[in-house]
């Protein structure tokens, strides 16, 4: 629990304030610069797993409502309201792309949390890690991105195309290598 001074921040009060920001759609976590409130027992775990005080968070509807006022700053990650602003831990990025539609010039994600992306100048795929063991990712919103998963990951690979001699997927225009 993160404590404000007068009074302690729950995973339940933002939840309760998310909830009532995010009518209508994501709620415009860019806009909101409410004061830090400290550190919240919170963490999103490589594989995706969000956990609060070292317990899993088992109920999808809270992950994907927490997941809607996640923000980014520089490395660090936050969960926001208009009011509050407390810091949570993320092993590695805070989603994971679980599938993927692949078609003619798009590539659309679909990732652990219900968020749907399509590759392309907003939202590039790009390579971390060895050609060993390859680390990619899509640019999901403001800064936040998804693993994609080893499955869809495979799946990229065998739709793959050749430009300039390396293997990627073209996508909205934009041709991403799938080799570091």
């Amino acid at each position: 629990m993160a404590d404000r001074g007068d009074k302690a921040v729950s995973a339940e009060g933002i939840a309760a304030a998310a909830s009532k920001a995010a009518k209508g759609g994501l709620p415009p976590v860019h806009l909101w610069n409410p004061p830090f409130c400290g550190d919240l027992d919170m963490e999103i775990r490589a594989d995706g797993t969000w956990f609060h005080e070292g317990t899993p968070i088992g109920r999808p509807a809270m992950v994907r409502l927490f997941s809607t006022i996640l923000k980014r700053e520089g490395d660090r990650f936050f969960l926001v309201t208009p009011v509050e602003k407390v810091g949570i831990r993320v092993a590695d990025a805070p989603f994971v792309a679980v599938d993927a539609d692949i078609v003619a010039d798009a590539v659309a994600f679909t990732t652990n949390v219900g968020d749907r992306v399509t590759a392309g100048p907003e939202n590039p795929i790009t390579l971390r890690g060895t050609a060993d063991e390859p680390r990619p990712y899509v640019h999901v919103r403001a800064g936040l991105e998804a693993l994609i998963d080893r499955k869809t990951f495979y799946r990229l690979a065998a739709a793959a195309t050749e430009q300039d001699g390396r293997a990627g997927i073209r996508s909205q225009g934009v041709f991403f290598p799938l080799e570091p």
